[in-house]
């Protein structure tokens, strides 16, 4: 497999998939531009057939598109840098960008299928640029406005763990134990729901499933202009849904994306691996920066400033 990346659109809001590339630390620095360059552009891109990749293969690449952070701020039991997504202890099978609730939002996340269950277990993606852009000026203008505190003791994780009737008794006990971890240290942090993109200068919506409430807003009204907006998010038009393959790896935008593991697959077995890229304090439209209420985050991830890994051309 040669290293000259051939870039193939897939959908019109989102989506694109890289061929001849073999991924790893020694690329040079013009495919590493023209990756990013992609990355950019469609919001989550994908290689097939990186049969040779393992954790530290994985690693080694990410560190071309710039600094990983800890595996995860709070999950610290089952890897420094690389986190498995482990089907036995959770599905995250709701629409969320990662790690919202700490002011340093990630670049961007590098995942690799190692398991994959016989049916189902895909993953959706959806571009938040896109979402913004379609937005009606007057809705346009609330959003901007608006700040939102994301936490990561949120009702979700909650429900999957008092719902899971029909589960094996060692799973359930799997999820309840990766709960308790995942908030043993809480966070909360105010962030902008438009935020400017640091490298591409596009205003994106910042929003998902760790949002608790908006700032001057009721639970009732944060709900529902959650459901309203998230669902500009979500139309499917905005959404890319990728079916695994072994040997797959996807790497997508978080500071434009949200995405969702769809829980398809019964009790089957999935497992895959994520390494995480440091990103930036998102700023909103107004120049004024995310805010944290609660928790510090120093330990899990740098605050990098966006370096533009601009192809050669």
């Amino acid at each position: 497999m040669s290293n000259s990346p051939v870039v193939v659109k897939l959908g019109a809001n989102i989506g694109a998939r890289v061929d001849g590339v073999r991924v790893g630390g020694d690329l040079d620095a013009a495919t590493v531009g023209a990756i990013n360059d992609a990355l950019l552009t469609h919001k989550v891109i994908f290689f097939r057939d990186q049969h040779h990749l393992d954790d530290e293969t994985q690693l080694a690449f990410a560190r071309t598109l710039g600094t990983p952070t800890m595996a995860h701020p709070t999950v610290t039991s089952r890897g420094a840098d690389v986190l498995p997504i482990d089907s036995r202890y959770d599905k995250a099978n709701s629409w969320h960008t990662d790690v919202t609730f700490v002011d340093r939002i990630p670049k961007a996340s590098l995942l690799r299928a190692i398991s994959l269950p016989e049916y189902g277990g895909t993953t959706s993606w959806a571009s938040t640029e896109a979402a913004y852009d379609q937005l009606p000026p007057p809705l346009a203008a609330l959003a901007e406005n608006l700040r939102a505190v994301h936490t990561n003791d949120y009702d979700y994780v909650r429900d999957v763990v008092e719902n899971v009737s029909g589960v094996a008794a060692e799973v359930a006990a799997n999820t309840r134990q990766y709960r308790e971890e995942f908030v043993s240290d809480v966070y909360e942090t105010e962030h902008p729901v438009v935020r400017v993109h640091p490298e591409t200068g596009r205003r994106v919506l910042l929003l998902g499933h760790f949002v608790k409430r908006f700032v001057g807003l009721g639970s009732t009204e944060s709900s529902t202009l959650l459901q309203l907006l998230q669902a500009r998010v979500t139309k499917l038009e905005n959404t890319i849904r990728w079916n695994w393959r072994a040997g797959d790896l996807a790497i997508w935008d978080n500071r434009a994306t949200q995405h969702y593991a769809v829980s398809d697959y019964d009790d089957q077995y999935r497992r895959l691996s994520r390494v995480t890229l440091a990103g930036d304090v998102p700023v909103d439209v107004h120049g004024r920066p995310s805010r944290v209420i609660t928790g510090d985050a120093s330990h899990y991830s740098e605050v990098v400033a966006p370096v533009r890994l601009a192809a050669v051309p």
